[in-house]
């Protein structure tokens, strides 16, 4: 049965490597750790493309390949040592190993870290953020690198609509048209790789996604006997992205009996990446802890798909699209990337940190062309700077660019197309 699986695995590791694909981002910083002896742990979503990016990172080394979402890993008499055997049958002697989903393998970290004193190199994917940072910081302290892949970037996209362009033709109407009509697409329907390159309808494609994730890797995983809070929980998160709410408040609205189990539901979305989980800035570690949280989504299609709405809220869209790109750019949520709110109650969107630093303030608007709005983004702004001593201030908007000077302080707004393509 297992030599089956692996026999049948191999030849579908070969027609992969046989398929040409977009280039990712990250690819370059991860070929440097190649040939180091560091475990290399590519995480992310379900469908963002990590399986894929860890065969084109393997593709020029002979490797074994074995993906643990396969049913043979469930069966009792399941045995790691007769999967090492069978993957040195198939393919020879061979120092790298590609074990997929690994999360999927109980006491998986031991089984690694055996192999990886034994002198393999090994490339693990996982769909579980923390369950895997937890076990990989205890058991493999010091000896991994973690790669994170989420769904396209904006530049990836733009190679998958194979949109070619350099930054001094952005003046010609034709190209910039091209470009905010392939932005709005983006927008809307997210980055998922298949949606991208294949041109499936986004909406039906990502709300059965959605609920799949949520059966497979949260009411499954941790045997959820009520799904349907679950789920209600998912819906409601989903439909308010960017917004504020406290653990009190929540537990009300959605009828749970206990704030500890609605707090352990949310923890088990952020975990499977469905769901990004914002604390409000602070000096003070235990008001962070206390204060209202906000939520994001991993990629804005899921919004556009199981949000209860009328229309798409593109400020919404917008915010939910940079905070995306942030965590993308490697600013980790709740550690380098904050909301803010300042002593008169006004809200400023992303607060950036570097160390014990704050490198960036940054509103998100959407729509500025009113006068008003426009004020309230700024007048937040200059008053969390002057708050958190903050002296880079950004205003991220759809396509208006311009410098704008208030109470002596310089506050620069930039189309998100700027942004996501700089």
């Amino acid at each position: 049965m297992l030599k089956n699986a692996v026999l049948k695995q191999k030849e579908e590791k070969q027609r992969l490597l046989s398929l040409s694909y977009i280039e990712r981002t990250k690819m370059k910083d991860a070929i440097k750790w190649l040939d180091s002896d560091l475990i290399k742990v590519v995480l992310g979503p379900r469908r963002a493309g990590k399986s894929v990016f860890s065969l084109m990172l393997l593709k020029d080394r002979p490797f074994a390949y074995f993906n643990f979402d396969d049913e043979v890993v469930s069966q009792d008499n399941f045995n790691c040592d007769e999967l090492l055997q069978e993957l040195n049958a198939a393919y020879g002697k061979t120092k790298y190993i590609l074990f997929d989903e690994i999360q999927n393998l109980a006491n998986w970290e031991l089984f690694v870290s055996r192999l990886h004193r034994e002198g393999y190199n090994l490339v693990l994917t996982g769909s579980n953020a923390n369950l895997l940072s937890r076990e990989l910081s205890t058991a493999l302290t010091g000896r991994h690198i973690p790669i994170e892949i989420l769904p396209f970037d904006f530049k990836e996209y733009l190679r998958a609509k194979q949109f070619e362009f350099s930054s001094d033709q952005l003046h010609l109407p034709e190209k910039k048209g091209r470009l905010l009509n392939l932005l709005d697409q983006y927008l809307l329907s997210g980055g998922y790789p298949e949606i991208a390159v294949k041109d499936l309808e986004p909406k039906e494609y990502l709300a059965i996604l959605f609920d799949s994730l949520l059966f497979k890797d949260v009411i499954k995983r941790h045997k959820i006997r009520f799904s349907e809070q679950i789920d209600d929980l998912g819906s409601y998160l989903i439909s308010n992205v960017s917004n504020q709410y406290s653990l009190r408040k929540l537990t009300r609205v959605l009828g749970f009996k206990s704030g500890v189990t609605l707090e352990k539901y949310a923890k088990y979305l952020i975990e499977a990446y469905i769901m990004f989980l914002l604390h409000r800035y602070s000096y003070k570690a235990g008001e962070r802890l206390r204060s209202p949280k906000k939520t994001y989504a991993v990629d804005n299609g899921f919004i556009s798909a199981k949000a209860v709405q009328h229309s798409p809220d593109t400020g919404k869209l917008l915010e939910n699209l940079m905070f995306v790109e942030l965590v993308k750019r490697g600013y980790a949520p709740n550690r380098e990337l904050f909301y803010y709110q300042t002593r008169n109650a006004r809200e400023v969107d992303f607060v950036l940190k570097k160390g014990t630093e704050i490198v960036e303030l940054i509103q998100v608007a959407y729509d500025l062309d009113s006068s008003d709005t426009k004020q309230q983004e700024i007048i937040a702004l200059i008053e969390a700077s002057q708050e958190l001593k903050a002296g880079k201030l950004t205003v991220i908007t759809w396509d208006e660019k311009k410098e704008s000077t208030k109470n002596g302080q310089t506050i620069n707004l930039i189309p998100i197309w700027e942004r996501l393509l700089a």
